[in-house]
């Protein structure tokens, strides 16, 4: 069950699956060489300069020293002050840096719009997702031509048995249909617009939706009813992501978030009521950890999570009585995770909880929900190199899902003999995980399937039969055939004789990787445990159409390879995730597959942070890096308990506010404080967003300045009304990445 983490994780476009499509959801010319560019001697912001050779020229922000001391150690940091968010000449030196950047680009703006064109004829524009059974009705999503965001409808079940999802056209409308939310009409008048939570009541009658239109990821939940079409007074501003109705619809269940941008406390509203007489359920003081909450899909249960990067603690509430005491399943002890599904078995409620209690790659126990504290009756014993990721439980059976041999899985589980059946694939790379299954009883098991080559599908499990139904492929146009594109896995060996996985696609026209050198588009995470998994992109196709193999960095940090894998890359091992990932980019030279002027990285946000320390370590290795969002500025922003993140994190990075080991770990490797003199760098693109909560935009606004100061070629672009996730509306995030991946190309030499 999610507990509302907040953590710095951005996918990247190329590598976020797509599984369904539009969705519902029930309970993201002429290159400049690595000489210094030329300098302003004093920007004055109101556009950009140009020097004699009527070149543009980068910006220059004010040196002010601003002295960090801790330890003993004292930092001068020359660009603290573009921290000031609404101060007037930050404001405008952002709007410099992104006037530098256009002029700098220019003359990409032909091929930006030859790949958004791209992206756009390969999509589908008019589509709909696979209807998902809930109730009375059949719920999916449309996207219409020309239209930023997606549309929530539904239609009415042909009969009570029927399990089959009716085939929609995306061009025309199903009688009965109902269209419940559309997203255009909701965003006219915003610059930007997200929303953060959606629901409909269990009878059907309501309706509720969560908006930001800031970026800052802070929604405000308005109530529909769906019968007569009035939006109620109900009004909650302020919520975090996920609020959800009660079993019976009279409530509503969300979340909040402290200054520093936590989900800290659960509330109860009344529909019907003001928001000044909503209950608080729980509050979690301790600045460590982050809330959330959820009904099981039993509806017998809310759960109220709390959880650190480390530890967690969750209670229960009988959905019945959600004003009632909520009793806590294993009081938290630290290190200790764990999260819980409720079942019926045999006539009795119990927990099935999944958990690492003396088992570093977790196991499965089943308890009685009466006492969960008492006897542990092992449904899943621990298997080293094996993590368990989940337990979802229905009715009648349950599933699992785990990690092996660095991908992911997922088993039927059996309630009477805790069989795990496995579900299947045969390719040798493909990312697999449930989604659309809102019912507690279905006979049939709703499941996303993709891989590098394989668009995202839809499939309808049998449960009787362990029949595969194919519901849906994500269409791609254009004449698309997965045969012309191949992937594979590779090793590369770590400074400590670790093998770090390496995932590679290509288009097989342009010959098999490592038989000459090729262009090489490197990407790589490596924290919070997060897997990159092996997932379908259609704007990927246009790297791989001209050349460019794409590869992905399974580097320690990450959890591709177990929970020891994620152990060995955080806290005072935080280095392999930086070296591994070099070490991927020299087995990739060292065995011919491309050269250093051919080889791009790239990450995003915390992935940033891994673009901003391999830049330090191997700059020779790279011709360009693109940092998305990155959080380049680490250590300043994880000795400050008040900024968004900062505390909750401490379990991740360490804290280096009170332990001077940590600190000095830390500096050893933060970007910013390591911007080397004297050595050329790669080309550089920062990206980054102002209303960003996660990773602020003067992280990545004070690193270009100091990498500007050394010489190297660095741009960055600020949206200046986005959040995290970037810009909102597809046609917008299309022209967003068409923009990077033009910069991308213009550094491997294919912008001709």
């Amino acid at each position: 069950m999610p507990t509302g983490s907040a953590r710095r994780t951005k996918s990247s476009p190329d590598i976020r699956p797509r599984f369904t499509g539009p969705t519902t959801s029930f309970h993201r010319h002429a290159s400049w060489s690595n000489a210094e560019p030329p300098t302003a001697s004093g920007a004055d912001y109101r556009g950009v300069v140009t020097d004699t050779d009527a070149r543009p020229v980068p910006p220059v922000a004010a040196r002010r020293i601003t002295a960090r001391i801790h330890h003993g150690d004292t930092f001068d940091d020359p660009y603290e002050w573009l921290r000031a968010k609404e101060d007037a000449e930050v404001v405008a030196h952002l709007e410099a840096e992104n006037a530098y950047t256009d002029a700098r680009t220019e003359h990409l703006a032909s091929l930006r719009d030859e790949i958004f064109g791209e992206i756009k004829g390969r999509t589908l524009e008019t589509d709909l997702s696979v209807p998902a059974r809930r109730g009375e009705w059949w719920y999916y999503g449309r996207t219409v031509a020309s239209a930023q965001y997606g549309i929530q409808c539904r239609a009415p079940l042909a009969s009570p048995d029927d399990w089959t999802p009716p085939q929609l056209s995306p061009d025309v409308a199903v009688p009965g249909e109902q269209v419940l939310f559309d997203g255009n009409v909701e965003a006219e008048g915003t610059d930007f617009f997200s929303l953060g939570s959606f629901e409909v009541s269990n009878d059907g009658t309501r309706m509720l939706y969560g908006i930001d239109v800031a970026g800052d990821e802070r929604y405000t939940v308005r109530v529909r009813d769906l019968v007569t079409g009035e939006t109620l007074a109900d009004e909650i501003p302020g919520t975090f992501s996920g609020a959800t109705f009660s079993p019976d619809g009279r409530f509503i269940v969300y979340t909040t978030v402290d200054d520093a941008w936590r989900p800290d406390t659960v509330w109860l509203h009344e529909i019907g009521t003001g928001v000044d007489a909503d209950v608080q359920l729980f509050h979690e003081p301790d600045e460590r950890y982050w809330v959330g909450a959820d009904f099981t899909r039993s509806d017998r249960y809310l759960i109220i999570g709390v959880g650190s990067s480390i530890t967690s603690e969750e209670r229960l509430l009988d959905a019945d009585d959600l004003r009632g005491e909520a009793r806590i399943v294993w009081p938290r002890r630290e290190g200790v995770e764990y999260s819980v599904e409720h079942a019926v078995v045999d006539g009795a409620d119990v927990l099935y909880i999944l958990h690492n209690d003396g088992a570093l790659d977790f196991e499965v126990v089943r308890v009685a929900a009466s006492d969960p504290q008492g006897p542990r009756e092992t449904v899943i014993a621990h298997r080293p190199g094996e993590r368990l990721l989940g337990v979802d439980t229905f009715r009648d059976w349950g599933v699992v899902a785990y990690r092996r041999d660095g991908l992911a899985r997922l088993g039927l589980l059996s309630y009477a003999d805790h069989a795990v059946s496995e579900i299947a694939f045969d390719e040798p790379l493909y990312s697999v995980g449930t989604g659309g299954n809102p019912e507690w009883a279905p006979p049939v098991l709703r499941v996303g399937y993709g891989s590098f080559v394989t668009p995202g599908t839809v499939y309808d499990y049998v449960i009787d039969t362990g029949e595969l139904l194919l519901r849906k492929r994500q269409p791609v146009l254009g004449g698309f055939d997965p045969d012309d594109y191949g992937q594979a896995r590779a090793w590369a060996t770590a400074d400590d004789g670790t093998q770090v996985p390496v995932s590679l696609v290509w288009k097989r026209s342009f010959g098999e990787p490592g038989a000459s050198p090729r262009p090489v588009h490197l990407y790589g995470y490596g924290s919070y445990e997060h897997s990159i998994e092996p997932g379908f992109s259609v704007p990927r196709l246009s790297l791989l159409d001209r050349g460019v193999v794409f590869a992905v960095a399974h580097v320690r940090g990450g959890g591709e390879m177990g929970r020891q894998w994620y152990e060995d890359g955080k806290l005072q091992a935080k280095r392999n995730t930086f070296t591994d990932f070099v070490a991927v980019a020299r087995h990739l030279v060292a065995s011919g597959y491309t050269t250093p002027d051919r080889l791009v990285a790239e990450g995003g946000s915390a992935g940033g942070l891994l673009m901003g320390a391999v830049a330090n370590l191997a700059p020779e290795l790279f011709a360009g890096i693109l940092a998305d969002v990155p959080f380049v500025d680490a250590l300043t922003t994880i000795l400050d308990p008040s900024l968004p993140l900062t505390v909750i994190e401490w379990d991740e990075w360490g804290d280096p506010l009170h332990d001077a080991e940590v600190y000095a770990y830390m500096k050893s490797y933060s970007p910013y404080e390591n911007v080397r003199e004297g050595v050329a760098y790669p080309r550089i693109l920062a990206v980054t967003s102002l209303n960003d909560t996660r990773v602020l935009y003067v992280e990545p606004a004070k690193w270009v300045q100091r990498l500007r100061e050394v010489g190297a070629d660095a741009l960055l672009k600020c949206e200046m009304v986005a959040g995290h996730g970037g810009v909102s509306g597809r046609y917008n995030a299309w022209r967003e990445r068409a923009f990077e991946l033009a910069w991308l190309l213009d550094v491997l030499g294919l912008a001709e």
